[in-house]
């Protein structure tokens, strides 16, 4: 409830505020939209089994919930990347920032995250479909997690193992090497600036997002080491949790406790009572 409902607020303030009609709020709220569709495809079976006391899920379900799950897990990956790319235009190239990012550029990013996501998924699932399994197979963390999944095949996954990690390099080392230039090249130019109020305006810019893409990987690491270092149930489960429900719960707040523009669209969305 309290990642929908902060999600949510985030999303009606860029839609009402004209003071947010900006591509960094526009990024922010289709992440926050995103968040919500990624947790509603894990936590609702969640609790559902926490109330029946039953932790059973159909072959279907499973590879269902994994593919809706890769797509916007995805999504949060290159939104990420979107949102650095922003930060770097606006720092560093603050007099062509309106040219560069105008709206056109702005939606062709998002479709084009949309449309990588949506291919990747859809081709990792139709693989694991060719897979055969046993029955009665237990997955160590409360939802079907790609890599968990083909761990637990009957048959050979030589081919869907190269698959992964190639996607990994090409989908998930991308992304990461294209923030970490971005900022790169947004820290020497902060650097750069004279007056020690002018540098910490530029950081306070970036800080939110810095916020959000070390709590989404480095929890998404900890899912991916723990799966891989060890088969305790206890250790996969925490790691999903941070991964799955904690970091889209704090993305909200993250951006709306430190950002006025968003502060002020809030107050005046709820008529100055917030």
């Amino acid at each position: 409830l309290f990642t929908v409902l902060g999600n949510l607020l985030i999303i009606l303030a860029s839609i009402s505020d004209s003071h947010l009609q900006k591509p960094m709020y526009f990024f922010i709220s289709n992440l926050s939209f995103v968040d919500i569709c990624s947790i509603s495809t894990s936590i609702p079976k969640m609790l559902l089994n926490i109330l029946t006391k039953s932790k059973d899920i159909t072959y279907t379900g499973c590879i269902t919930q994994m593919c809706f799950f890769m797509v916007f897990i995805e999504l949060d990956n290159f939104l990420l990347t979107v949102m650095a790319y922003d930060r770097y235009v606006a720092i560093c190239h603050p007099l062509h920032y309106t040219a560069i990012m105008n709206s056109q550029l702005c939606g062709l990013l998002v479709l084009v995250s949309w449309i990588l996501s949506l291919l990747h998924a859809l081709l990792d699932s139709l693989m694991v479909l060719q897979l055969s399994f046993c029955t009665n197979l237990e997955i160590p963390p409360f939802f079907c997690e790609l890599n968990q999944v083909v761990q637990l095949a009957c048959s050979d996954t030589f081919l869907n193992d190269m698959v992964m990690y190639i996607a990994s390099v090409l989908l998930a080392g991308g992304p990461i090497a294209g923030i970490l230039y971005s900022y790169s090249k947004i820290v020497s130019s902060i650097c750069k600036i004279s007056s020690t109020q002018g540098k910490y305006k530029a950081f306070s810019t970036c800080a939110s997002h810095l916020s959000v893409v070390s709590l989404f990987y480095c929890t998404g690491l900890g899912v991916y080491l723990s799966s891989g270092a060890t088969h305790s149930s206890h250790s996969s489960a925490t790691a999903s949790v941070m991964y799955t429900v904690v970091t889209p719960m704090l993305n909200p707040f993250i951006y709306s406790l430190r950002n006025k523009d968003v502060k002020r669209a809030l107050r005046r969305l709820f008529g100055g009572q917030l």
